[in-house]
């Protein structure tokens, strides 16, 4: 058994709840958006969301991951009061149900981000590392909640338009040594960083960081990967998202081998059997 629980540096503190992310853990997605790119609004009723948080967390979740804003391409641009209209009241009713859930928001906004911290949210999980908005550094440093940065060049709406890289890991490690500093140098030094999937890439750009994704380890930082059912595996497939499960567990478990130490998926039980039996592989 791999056995690093005491080797890392990967402690990050919850609301006074240390996470040890030596080992990875997963997120579960809870889209609270009509449109979806995988579940097309099947769970962005407060019933139907706080029964998928009760399933994710039945199936080993550590993190749940809240979000009413589709970043998918050509997504809707909806403005803040509808986001938090859509996730406040699912956060209010997994918090009754479920008290003892960790709560991401999935959000670039500082006003959904206060909104979602007020109600009991324990993390900020931000696709624009506050580019988007800029007055969200000000929300991180204030309520010193762990914060998922990731990378994205460009926006929703255009970044998957011909995305363009010299050297797509050395972008990645500079990028987020700038931005890991800057929080640094203000207090926050609970950092996850997320290399983006998707998010400005193209097939080979995904391809190429899941390979050398070990290389971002200089950071110090733990990494989260969200490959689920993302077009990264349906597309050379063949198929679908609905039909990419096979597929998204597959990458999952390169991604493990490669270092990741969060899996956000949309499958927990699939991903946490991807955990165990990385576990139990012997050291290379």
């Amino acid at each position: 058994m791999k056995d690093n629980y005491f080797k890392s540096k990967f402690l990050i503190n919850c609301k006074g709840k240390l996470i040890n992310l030596s080992i990875p853990k997963t997120m579960g997605i809870i889209n609270a958006t009509p449109d979806s790119f995988y579940d097309g609004g099947k769970n962005n009723s407060v019933k139907n969301a706080t029964e998928l948080a009760e399933k994710h967390m039945r199936d080993g979740a550590t993190f749940l991951d809240i979000g009413g804003f589709s970043s998918r391409p050509g997504g809707e641009n909806i403005d803040s009061k509808i986001e938090i209209e859509r996730i406040i009241p699912i956060i209010k009713s997994i918090n009754k149900r479920i008290p003892e859930a960790i709560i991401s928001v999935d959000t670039f906004r500082h006003e959904v981000a206060r909104a979602a911290l007020n109600e009991g949210a324990s993390l900020i999980n931000d696709i624009s590392a506050w580019e988007l908005d800029n007055n969200l550094f000000n929300l991180i440093k204030e309520f010193k909640v762990p914060y998922i940065l990731m990378h994205m060049k460009g926006k929703p709406s255009n970044m998957q338009k011909n995305p363009q890289y010299k050297n797509i890991i050395e972008e990645l490690i500079l990028y987020f040594s700038l931005k890991i500093q800057q929080l640094n140098l203000n207090g926050i030094k609970d950092v996850i960083i997320d290399p983006g999937f998707g998010f400005g890439k193209n097939i080979n750009h995904n391809f190429t960081i899941l390979n050398d994704l070990n290389e971002l380890s200089i950071l110090d930082k733990p990494i989260l990967v969200g490959l689920s059912r993302k077009s990264m595996i349906y597309k050379p497939l063949k198929t679908n998202s609905l039909n990419s499960l096979n597929g998204t567990t597959a990458l999952n478990m390169l991604a493990l081998e490669n270092g990741a130490k969060i899996l956000r998926v949309h499958d927990i039980k699939e991903a946490q059997d991807c955990i165990e039996l990385n576990n139990i592989l012997p050291f290379k």
